[in-house]
């Protein structure tokens, strides 16, 4: 068994599904950047259409491919039962080889099988066909066509942590156990995405997205709400649209590509909850976006270039924080939020003027309230305003200790909810430790006996005892606790978290648990951030009580005893006036309630442009 994790919980890496157009295998630069998104540590499903490899099969056998023509007058490959078999082959012998030796070539390890193979996707019979011939309609009633019906959940989970990547295509298997079933690809990507809640489902194609007209290559739709796609759509678009409508219906998010990449610079982003208002618009799709900490980049890129239309200066650095700016003067002022959210998403959707999604809280709409403030503000030849979201919040603090090392700053604003009415002044400090040690394996019948296990609880003992006579208010919270034989050794080990109060000095705690467990416990640090606060008479408070005032707020002072992003900025940035501020209810924090209601939303971002605009001026 592992040893006790740093942060509880498990984590998979996020899902991309990926719909590879059969003329997009013969491009190299697709496969390129799904060696990128491997590299940054995603799990990759492919599915891989296959109407250029069988058009190339049929050519080798000397086999005519039959179509049939819709009422809408698109062409439908006709599979009778007999064709069945030719479809099969044209998969394995022509288009998945293909895959797989481009995949393969870059290091990949693949698995290139057609859904049908071990049922990994069933479907049931679609009803008859409705085509027409000589210019009437008729029903064709032998096309072994389906409808997705299942999905094998545990064995597609399975085989997406034993392989790099897992590339799967039409046909599936008949839920009833007849000859398997054809099926569109885009269809079956969008069923996997949302079976399998995928973070994200691309659809690459030839054409620069969904085109507004087809005649012109540069007429990229560039945002879509659900149901306004098919009026824009012709041919096999069609069909790539009617999967992304599929797909809205799961929590991923859903955009069409190309020509044949994975690129969002031009591309079709589909929309599930479409804003209300113009001014919601931003934190909406932000929501939407799925971004767990350590799959952040799609959501970076797309702030990224919202900030490009408005004129902001905008980059991805080395460690993925997406970083704004304007101005260049010697005052500079970091308003530092997070892109990343805890796991566990579900379909953004507005109730009424409430957005409900994972992140709404915490805290996309404080990040999104900077980035709008930031479009909206004329900064002085003197100063610098600095938006930078951060990744990885939630977990290691890698984007904020990479924020401190790069983007000095004489004043912060830390973008956590503390309610529009509200300024959090201070949060309590972190430590967390990991403790282990180890006991010959003896036989507990004998007396006095002393296994890991025993160790572990005393030294926790000791710990809280320590903790708690070194200041009353601080918090000691075992994460785990884990003991186990190995061999003739016995090894323990455990995770402790406290919180430490501002008026408690980490250092100082630290070394008096180090002297409490010293042999046979081994004391690891894992994370060690002070406590800080900033006084209410600090002209960076009083630009807020400002700004509180005018918007007739009677304002609240905040010392939260969770910690932030303050803290790790905290460890180096000594006498800097850091404040937190931003819309939402903490207490719905890594919640399945998150909720934000336009009003406080709205609120907030007046008072945080309000202060921002004072600062600037002082």
């Amino acid at each position: 068994m592992p040893a006790p994790s740093e942060v509880p919980g498990a984590r998979d890496a996020a899902l991309y599904v990926v719909k590879l157009g059969s003329a997009t295998l013969a491009h190299d630069r697709v496969f390129d950047e799904l060696l990128a998104l491997h590299r940054r540590g995603a799990r990759l499903l492919v599915v891989a259409g296959g109407a250029a490899g069988i058009a190339e099969y049929c050519a080798r056998i000397g086999r005519e491919v039959r179509t049939l023509t819709s009422r809408t007058g698109d062409a439908i490959r006709y599979c009778p039962p007999e064709e069945l078999p030719h479809v099969v082959a044209a998969y394995t012998q022509v288009t998945l080889p293909r895959v797989e030796e481009a995949l393969t070539r870059r290091g990949l390890s693949v698995l290139a099988v057609p859904a049908h193979s071990g049922a990994l996707v069933h479907a049931s019979v679609a009803g008859p066909l409705r085509v027409v011939e000589n210019g009437r309609t008729r029903l064709v009633r032998d096309q072994r066509a389906g409808t997705a019906a299942g999905v094998d959940i545990p064995r597609l989970t399975g085989l997406l942590a034993t392989f790099d990547v897992v590339c799967l295509s039409p046909p599936v298997a008949d839920v009833d156990g007849g000859t398997p079933l054809n099926i569109d690809a885009d269809v079956l990507a969008a069923e996997l995405a949302r079976a399998l809640d995928a973070a994200h489902l691309r659809l690459v194609t030839g054409t620069a997205g969904l085109l507004a007209d087809p005649d012109r290559p540069d007429s990229t739709l560039r945002d879509v709400g659900r149901g306004q796609g098919q009026h824009w759509a012709r041919g096999r678009m069609r069909h790539k649209v009617r999967a992304a409508e599929i797909a809205l219906d799961g929590s991923c998010d859903v955009a069409i590509t190309g020509p044949h990449t994975l690129a969002g610079a031009h591309a079709t982003r589909f929309w599930r909850a479409p804003a209300p208002t113009p001014d919601l618009e931003l934190l909406a799709r932000a929501v939407e976006m799925a971004s767990v900490s350590g799959d952040e980049r799609e959501l970076a890129e797309y702030l990224a270039q919202w900030c490009a239309e408005h004129k902001i200066d905008a980059e991805i650095d080395a460690v993925g924080n997406l970083v704004a700016t304007r101005g260049s003067g010697p005052r500079r002022l970091l308003l530092l939020g997070h892109l990343d959210t805890v796991p566990h998403r579900w379909p953004a959707r507005w109730d009424g003027d409430a957005l409900t999604g994972r992140g709404c809280v915490d805290a996309k709409a404080s990040l999104v309230t900077y980035l709008r403030t930031l479009a909206d503000l004329d900064v002085p030849d003197d100063a610098q305003v600095r938006v930078v979201g951060v990744v990885q919040e939630e977990t290691t603090g890698a984007g904020a200790f990479h924020a401190r090392d790069h983007y000095p700053a004489d004043a912060v604003v830390i973008g956590e909810p503390s309610g529009a009415g509200a300024l959090t002044i201070g949060y309590y400090g972190l430590v967390k430790i990991r403790l282990s040690g180890s006991e010959r394996t003896e036989h507990t019948a004998g007396k006095g006996v002393r296994t890991a296990g025993d160790r572990m609880v005393d030294a926790l003992c000791a710990v809280r005892d320590e903790v708690e006579r070194r200041h009353p208010d601080a918090m000691t919270a075992v994460l785990g606790i884990h003991a186990r034989n190995q061999g003739d050794t016995q090894v323990g080990d455990a995770v402790v978290d406290v919180r430490v109060p501002p008026a408690l000095d980490v250092d100082e705690l630290l070394g008096a648990l180090r002297e409490l467990t010293m042999d046979p416990i081994r004391l690891e640090v894992v994370r060690a951030t002070p406590g800080v606060t900033t006084p209410r008479s600090d002209p960076l408070v009083k630009v807020f009580q400002r700004a509180f005032r005018a918007a007739d707020v009677t304002p609240r002072f905040l010392l939260k005893k969770g910690s932030s992003d303050m803290n790790t900025l905290a460890t180096t940035w000594h006498g800097v006036p850091m404040v937190a501020y931003g819309p939402g209810d903490a207490k719905l924090d890594h919640t399945p309630h998150e909720r934000l209601d336009a009003a406080e939303f709205r609120r907030a971002q007046g008072i945080l442009t309000a202060a921002v605009r004072a600062w600037c001026a002082s």
